[in-house]
């Protein structure tokens, strides 16, 4: 990671004798990995919670087999899909079809490079790092679309179109969202947008979204975050009761379990980019000294956890949008209103002298 780690590993693996080369090469590798094998293990957890929830809501038990309160049930599943057969169909582009869910699940992964753990511990902690999230994201549509199309069924083919038209729409307003938020930190680097919030309201409320003019902005990333990674009530890809299993449809084994683990990657990535934009990320909510005995990292997973816990009780109890009401929401509500915010937060920041220095 960029910071201790990084450069502690390098020069210890030089200490031991190898070359720069080398030893940046390795630090890096061990960098990536201290951050994917934890992410695919919250992975694992988070599906237990949502179906936990979502029974909750339905008053039932959920999983609470395998394992002590059904904590082994998502890899009970894992290895099952593990074992079976991948099966191509007749018809389909093989190549493309068993490289879109590795795309899928690839950007899943890339795009938390630059999510800042702590002050230090983040894997590359570059100038444009909004940027690039934003540059990942978009990347994601590939693995829908080349896996709608490569499948030659009509169903993957209709779901492909549905997401490519609703990932774009609300790429569009989360954009504008993102400049008001670069508007208060005057920077597109996420640890300068995490501490650009220390103290923001009074110098005591860390975080944007307490902020009356940036709050509303907190409330419609939120939702395009639902749409972005299709959850419901936007999962409209994948609504069964018309498209059978939307992109998926063909899929079967690690393929399809591959798609399964992106999707839940990115949702925790947009609840790890609501804690981070507008909630304080790792810092804690109240300035108070006291509050800093507790690790950066803690308050952000605990945030994290507090944001997917909204995610999984919105899809238990609000209803599937129509598509029309997915575009109409996309172009006619939330465009406008992130655009027009756009032009008021800078006439805020310019008629009170409050633009960052």
């Amino acid at each position: 990671m960029t910071g201790w780690f990084n450069l502690g590993m390098t020069e210890r693996f030089q200490a031991w004798g190898l070359p720069y080369e080398w030893s940046w090469l390795i630090a890096t590798v061990a960098g990536i990995l201290l951050i994917a094998l934890p992410l695919m293990l919250a992975v694992a957890m988070i599906i237990y919670f949502d179906r936990k929830v979502w029974a909750a809501m339905a008053l039932r038990r959920g999983p609470n087999v395998v394992g002590p309160w059904g904590l082994l049930q998502s890899f009970a599943d894992g290895l099952k899909v593990f074992l079976q057969e991948t099966i191509v169909p007749a018809g389909a582009s093989k190549g493309l079809f068993l490289l879109a869910p590795i795309i899928t699940f690839t950007v899943a992964l890339m795009a938390w490079a630059v999510i800042p753990f702590n002050g230090q511990a983040i894997l590359a902690d570059i100038n444009v790092g909004l940027l690039y999230i934003l540059a990942i994201s978009s990347l994601g549509v590939y693995g829908t679309i080349i896996a709608g199309w490569s499948s030659n069924s009509k169903y993957p083919f209709f779901s492909a179109m549905r997401a490519s038209a609703q990932m774009i729409s609300y790429e569009v307003s989360i954009g504008f969202i993102l400049i008001c938020v670069v508007m208060y930190a005057g920077t597109f680097q996420m640890n300068g947008i995490v501490l650009g919030q220390r103290g923001h309201i009074f110098g005591l409320l860390n975080g944007y979204a307490f902020n009356p003019l940036l709050f509303p902005m907190a409330v419609m990333f939120l939702i395009s975050g639902m749409a972005e990674t299709q959850r419901a009530p936007f999962d409209l890809t994948e609504a069964e009761s018309e498209l059978v299993a939307g992109y998926q449809t063909e899929y079967s084994s690690m393929s399809f379990a591959l798609y399964w683990l992106g999707e839940y990657a990115n949702v925790l990535l947009m609840c790890a980019l609501n804690a981070v934009l507008f909630w304080g990320g790792y810092l804690p909510p109240l300035e108070l000294p006291v509050l800093y005995w507790i690790p950066g990292w803690l308050w952000l997973f605990i945030k994290i956890f507090l944001f997917f816990f909204v995610f999984s009780w919105v899809k238990a109890t609000v209803p599937r949008y129509r598509y029309d009401q997915l575009m109409r929401l996309g172009w006619k509500v939330f465009l406008p209103i992130s655009l027009a915010w756009v032009v008021i937060t800078a006439g805020v920041l310019v008629t009170f002298g409050w633009l960052p220095s």
